[in-house]
């Protein structure tokens, strides 16, 4: 399912990341992509409000995984600065993403097409588009139940 959303600036696209915080379950991984300062990081703060994580949520661009506790653990990753595959095993990646569905966490990854690899299957895939200013076409591939256009 594609399901595609246009937002006219942060605070819709936060709107948005909560609403799809609402239809995840535990164990999913949703890959952000899209150009720098298209919305990733704003749409990720969406996602920690509908999951009732009231942390600041910053870009974990120097940090590469930042970890955060509401309703469900949210696990925030950010693969900018990551150049060749074997640094997923120092990072423990594929650890993180294997036990997102015991440790009732959702993961999202923010440049996650380096990851394609060891992503799985079921990964929803958010690709951000800018349009023009402060507007964006959200496109969201996966399995996101109740989440419409």
């Amino acid at each position: 399912m594609i399901i595609n959303i246009r937002s006219s600036g942060p605070k819709e696209t936060m709107k948005i990341g909560e609403n799809i915080a609402a239809s995840l379950t535990s164990g999913a991984v949703i890959v952000l992509t899209g150009p720098l300062g298209c919305g990733k990081t704003v749409l990720t703060k969406g996602i920690a409000r509908g999951l009732h994580i009231f942390d600041e949520i910053t870009s974990p661009s120097f940090t590469i995984i930042s970890s955060y506790t509401g309703d469900r653990q949210l696990f925030h990753i950010d693969l900018y600065r990551i150049n060749h595959p074997e640094e997923f095993d120092e990072l423990g990646l594929e650890e993180i993403l294997n036990s997102s569905l015991y440790l009732n966490a959702v993961s999202v990854i923010e440049w996650g097409e380096k990851a394609k690899g060891i992503l799985p299957e079921e990964t929803i895939t958010i690709n951000f588009k800018i349009d023009s200013g402060k507007h964006r076409t959200i496109n969201i591939a996966g399995n996101i139940a109740g989440l419409k256009s």
